[in-house]
């Protein structure tokens, strides 16, 4: 299997394309995709529930664990908050997914409701986080979130403050989701020397991978954004089936093809 580890190259980004489910992470990796991240949101609306914390530790690790189980390149997992407001909660977390076989997980700086933990807090969080990482048996790469930018909570210096501390207490992969620009982007890479991982949503599906390479990143997730986009695909067909009974958008690709690609992404 790919060294999950190795593939994290500043300057050189890899996709990590966010699945949701055993035939979108088959599908990814007969694609190209070198790993496979899990997404919160996009394996909640599989359940019909909302993103945010309403999905238990055993089973989102238990839906990780099974991807990993179907594919053969890396799985990590979206751990949201770590499953609660201690260190300890984060340190179980994290020794859980190893337990599980994962190559990684990632845990947010921020409580279900978006409401960020403070900056103590976050830091002995990630800690401990990050010891349960390196007593794996296995090679396991932590990522700490800095979610308080894209909530509106804290601002781009109070991320880089946290993202600083947690790569001084031995984090492998730092990420700030959605800062505010390209260029506040190559201020936290400029800022770190740890990997960083950049999201791909909403602003900015309009840039290029290049351009997530010249700002230095060595990761580029996807989050929910491949989920929510076949979800609006879901929603547009859906309207012009039901509203003007048109089914024009319903030309997908043949059976033959995606029974192909599932094989693939087996192997």
């Amino acid at each position: 299997m790919t060294d999950f580890r190795a593939l994290h190259r500043p300057g050189n980004p890899f996709i990590l394309a966010n699945a949701w489910d055993v035939g979108s992470a088959r599908m990814l990796v007969a694609l190209g995709a070198q790993a496979i991240g899990t997404s919160s949101a996009g394996y909640a609306f599989t359940r019909g529930l909302p993103d945010g914390g309403r999905i238990g530790r055993e089973e989102q690790i238990a839906h990780a664990a099974d991807l990993a189980d179907q594919v053969s390149v890396p799985v990590s997992a979206d751990l949201e908050d770590g499953f609660g407001p201690e260190p300890a909660d984060c340190a179980a977390t994290v020794e859980l997914a190893a337990m599980a076989g994962l190559a990684g997980c990632c845990i947010e700086d921020v409580a279900p409701d978006g409401t960020p933990y403070s900056f103590e807090a976050s830091v002995a969080r990630m800690d401990a986080a990050a010891k349960a990482a390196r007593r794996a048996r296995h090679d396991f790469v932590f990522c700490a979130r800095t979610d308080g930018v894209m909530h509106g909570t804290y601002d781009l210096e109070e991320a880089i403050r946290r993202l600083s501390a947690f790569e001084e207490v031995g984090v492998d992969v730092l990420y700030c989701p959605m800062p505010g620009s390209m260029d506040d982007l190559k201020r936290i890479t400029a800022a770190t020397s740890a990997p960083v991982n950049a999201l791909v949503a909403g602003p900015w599906t309009r840039n290029g991978l290049a351009e997530f390479a010249e700002a230095g990143v060595a990761r580029v997730s996807l989050g929910s954004s491949l989920a929510r986009a076949t979800h609006k695909l879901i929603r547009d067909a859906g309207q012009e089936m039901f509203d003007a009974g048109d089914f024009g958008r319903l030309g997908g690709i043949g059976g033959g093809e995606v029974d192909a690609l599932l094989k693939q992404g087996s192997d």
